[in-house]
């Protein structure tokens, strides 16, 4: 087991995720940037479809109820690996960590993971996987639909699985630094004829800043508003990951992994990689470019 000590802002069991079921409502859902889990499940000796947790800015603690092998990738921050019993003080003990290789944790080990330095989260694989009951094929937390396992929370407990492999023989991987402006390709349709040229101009030629309530059913954006050309309202049509929605307010919203199927405002256009944004604080810049009309 691993016994959540301090389970930070949003820390979530994700997964490769669920896809294949849109037809019955559900979304796709796992981790935000699927290659970052890849990775540390690589780097752990795991399948890449193994279970880790998705840790969200503020970082999280755990106790290690056996030994085991551990890998983190994403977000940089500082991680700290205290062997001894609680009660000493933080720079007493302990010994640091890296992200982006594997680490031996002896049973009994506290994982401090620290608050990201720069990006906005962090992937973590432990040997064996989380063995969290799965749904639907997948162990992922869905935020929006309740699916899988809920939020951690202080003095969860997480089963772990048994080792199938062996950490990987590496010293470091590289880490992409976190970049202050996004450019992100779009894709028009299938409702651009609902905005003006005007708004489409805008869209394109105009930067845009990520909200501070995004979440990972969607990046909502600040800046310039889409003027519409058709007011009218459009029945529910179904929505796919990346879809460029816009609401009534003419602020773009860009759905990420765990989005709704379907939505009633006009979608724009499609974003063909929305894997940037899984590491976008607010306040980011994002560009859009591509579209030929």
């Amino acid at each position: 087991m691993i016994e959540v000590l301090r389970a930070g802002a949003l820390t979530t069991v994700q997964d490769q995720g669920r896809p294949g079921f849109a037809h019955l409502g559900v979304p796709r859902s796992g981790a935000l940037d699927p290659a970052a889990l890849r990775l540390a499940n690589r780097l752990v000796g795991n399948p890449e479809t193994a279970a880790g947790l998705e840790i969200t800015l503020t970082g999280c603690d755990l106790r290690f109820g056996r030994a085991a092998c551990v890998a983190l990738t994403g977000a940089e921050a500082e991680v700290r690996i205290d062997r001894q019993p609680p009660g000493h003080r933080p720079a007493d003990v302990g010994r640091p960590g890296d992200l982006g290789r594997p680490l031996s944790l002896t049973a009994g080990a506290v994982l401090r993971i620290g608050p990201a330095r720069a990006g906005l989260r962090t992937w973590l694989a432990v040997s064996g996987g989380l063995d969290v009951p799965p749904v639907l094929g997948s162990r992922a937390t869905d935020t929006l639909s309740g699916l899988g396992p809920p939020p951690l929370r202080d003095g969860d407990r997480l089963p772990l699985g048994p080792p199938v492999g062996h950490p990987a023989p590496v010293d470091v991987t590289v880490t992409p630094p976190v970049p202050d402006e996004l450019r992100l390709t779009l894709h028009l349709g299938p409702r651009h004829d609902w905005f003006t040229p005007a708004a489409l101009d805008l869209l394109l030629g105009t930067a845009y800043t990520v909200s501070p309530v995004s979440n990972r059913v969607g990046a909502r954006l600040a800046g310039a508003a889409l003027p519409r050309a058709v007011t009218g309202e459009l029945p529910s049509e179904g929505l796919v990951l990346g879809a460029v929605q816009v609401p009534a307010d003419g602020q773009p919203l860009i759905f990420l992994a765990d989005h709704p199927t379907t939505g009633g405002y006009p979608v724009v256009g499609v974003v063909d990689d929305v894997t940037p944004l899984a590491q976008a604080r607010p306040g980011t810049t994002v560009r859009f470019h591509g579209p030929q009309r």
